[in-house]
């Protein structure tokens, strides 16, 4: 925590994706539901329709479809960092589920947290920072004031 009472870091890749290929953090996604409850009525149109197409479009992702008797549907997504999500479910439209499990599989796992800078570098320059005249000859750099 800082002073300023929100958590923040500074910004770095997630298991150094971004060197190489992209790698989703997303492992597994559980999606809990009843049978006969009002609440689960958009998620079984879901299951459906699209949880064979997102399990298609998305074979890095392992899907389960669990069938219990519960009140509040919900989805459990499981990220290769060891993070785990629960997003409830009730009444939620099979277009809306849908929209969740693309932002689930797109996530990090990681807590949303303020980000210090927009660049970090673990050695920085001894020199300073780069600026248009570090190269230049310094008679650019100044300025002559008329003397009246």
């Amino acid at each position: 925590m800082t002073a300023r009472g929100t958590a923040s870091r500074f910004l770095g890749s997630v298991l150094h994706n971004g060197l190489g290929r992209h790698l989703c953090q997303l492992k597994r996604i559980s999606i809990v539901f009843s049978r006969r409850a009002q609440g689960s009525r958009g998620v079984r149109e879901y299951i459906e329709e699209g949880v064979i197409d997102f399990a298609r479009q998305n074979p890095g992702i392992v899907v389960y479809v669990t069938q219990k008797k519960c009140y509040v549907p919900k989805l459990v997504g499981e990220y290769l960092n060891g993070a785990v999500r629960e997003e409830s479910l009730n009444a939620k439209t099979p277009q809306e589920i849908a929209q969740l499990i693309q932002k689930m599989a797109a996530e990090s796992g990681l807590d949303k947290i303020r980000i210090r800078k927009p660049f970090h570098t673990d050695s920085p320059s001894i020199q300073g920072q780069w600026n248009p005249f570090v190269n230049k000859p310094s008679a650019l750099n100044v300025q002559e004031f008329k003397k009246d």
